[in-house]
């Protein structure tokens, strides 16, 4: 990541550091990341702002041995889909969970963590995975 990539980082704020995405005022869909149009209702569907839930549930997963770039020194790990406590879903890495803990159904919850470093003189990208609970 070079300088030129901080208006990224800084685009991709309200999704990264806050998990912000929206919710369908007409049939209660949440969606992140954020959607222009609501699927279900089309046009008609009004999209309001909404901070996704901090806990869910794992409905499927991975479990990585060959990273891409940036990635080499983490594997093996973890690569789940979830679903949140509204009913968004999102892809997130899981960290911090014995590996017999990770399991489709497990409880999670959103952490902060690192999410890479790859050029040694840019800045360091922070963000949302998740980790399971008991």
């Amino acid at each position: 990541m070079t300088n030129g990539s901080l208006p990224l980082m800084w685009r991709k704020f309200p999704e990264r550091y806050c998990m912000r995405g929206n919710k369908c005022t007409t049939c209660g869909t949440a969606f992140f990341p954020a959607r222009k149009v609501c699927p279900n209702c089309r046009r008609r569907g009004k999209l309001v702002e909404e901070e996704m839930s901090r806990e869910g549930e794992i409905t499927s997963f991975t479990e990585v041995f060959t990273a891409p770039f940036g990635f080499e020194m983490e594997t093996p790990y973890f690569i789940a889909i979830i679903k949140l406590g509204n009913g968004a879903k999102v892809l997130s890495q899981i960290v911090d969970s014995a590996r017999e803990k990770v399991k489709i159904g497990a409880k999670v919850q959103k952490v902060f963590r690192k999410i890479s470093d790859i050029d040694p003189e840019g800045p360091i990208a922070y963000g949302y995975k998740f980790k399971v609970v008991e």
